[in-house]
């Protein structure tokens, strides 16, 4: 059954429609195949319609559709054994954040991502995607682990954010995420990253920090979730959608601010309503994306990439 977010209700009556009347036509000698066709012409134009003009708000529910395909998805339409790696050797193993030895198109990669989980039982385990610090130190002990072994690293981020609960502040939350960002541009091998779903401040950009940035085409990527920006700025959650159009968190006003490298497009509707083809598209942008780093000194890639980041936001210099 499919679930539709709150701005697709027209769409949502319209393929009920048609889920009737297909209903009626089994076993029915009446031919409507004429205004089935119809009825699917419209609804096509609809959704069409709709996703060519969303609002960033808009974007942010596509984002975190129930739906979407999540890292475990990722691995299995991508990645061909897939050997995870846990535990950060310090504290303890983190479930937001996945990561493991495997082998993508031919070649052996590091993967590293968040895990939000599917069921209700899935995302307790996963803790929604939300990482304490043992899963930022994890992600650095396999940077490290690729470095040495000259793997390439690739990381798919979907996360609102780094938990922020009291016992991850105690253990060193903002360190582990500053350490991980440093590990990022600090190894020579090369690292693609690409945003799937929500890309939530520091607990995003801790494994991020790449030589490309990929970004779906209904991502999102902010320093600060919509209502968490709406409830610092005005004191009230219900200016989460004034706070989405400001924050500029769409793939195309980062694309054009130069945060992100390349916009993956996604299927019509949205990566929920064709996952295997958007995971695909992934795949193919990734592997262009390493094919261009491939071959370039380890020195030369580190160095571009701590300059890529450093010139972000530059103006006039």
């Amino acid at each position: 059954m499919k679930t539709y977010l709150d701005f697709e209700k027209p769409l949502a009556e319209l393929e009920g429609k048609i889920l009737e009347l297909e209903h009626a036509a089994e076993g029915n000698a009446v031919n409507i195949g004429d205004e089935l066709g119809r009825l699917k012409a419209k609804a096509d134009q609809l959704l069409r319609a709709t996703y060519s003009k969303l609002t960033a708000w808009q974007k942010t529910q596509v984002a975190r559709h129930p739906d979407r395909p999540h890292f475990r998805d990722y691995i299995e339409g991508l990645v061909e054994n897939f050997m995870p790696l846990a535990g950060d050797r310090g504290f303890a193993e983190d479930k937001a954040i996945v990561g493991g030895l495997g082998r993508f198109r031919g070649r052996s990669v590091m993967v590293i991502g968040q895990e939000k989980g599917r069921s209700t039982e899935g995302r307790l385990e996963h803790n929604f995607g939300m990482a304490r610090p043992e899963g930022y130190r994890k992600a650095v002990r396999l940077m490290r682990l690729a470095d040495r072994f000259r793997l390439p690293v690739i990381t798919l981020v979907d996360t609102p954010g780094a938990y922020p609960g009291i016992d991850a502040e105690a253990r060193g939350q903002a360190e582990a995420i500053a350490r991980s960002i440093d590990c990022c541009l600090e190894i020579k091998v090369p690292l693609v990253s690409v945003i799937v779903g929500e890309g939530g401040s520091g607990g995003a950009l801790a494994i991020a920090v790449a030589d490309r940035v990929l970004m779906l085409e209904h991502a999102i990527y902010s320093v600060a979730s919509p209502e968490a920006c709406a409830s610092i700025l005005w004191h009230a959650a219900a200016k989460a959608q004034d706070a989405a159009e400001a924050l500029k968190i769409t793939a195309r006003d980062l694309l054009q601010i130069k945060v992100i490298d390349r916009i993956v497009p996604e299927p019509l509707g949205g990566a929920h309503r064709a996952a295997k083809a958007c995971i695909a598209s992934v795949g193919d942008a990734i592997e262009e994306a390493l094919k261009a780093l491939f071959g370039i000194e380890p020195g030369a890639l580190r160095e571009a990439r701590r300059r890529k980041f450093l010139d972000i936001g530059r103006v006039g210099l």
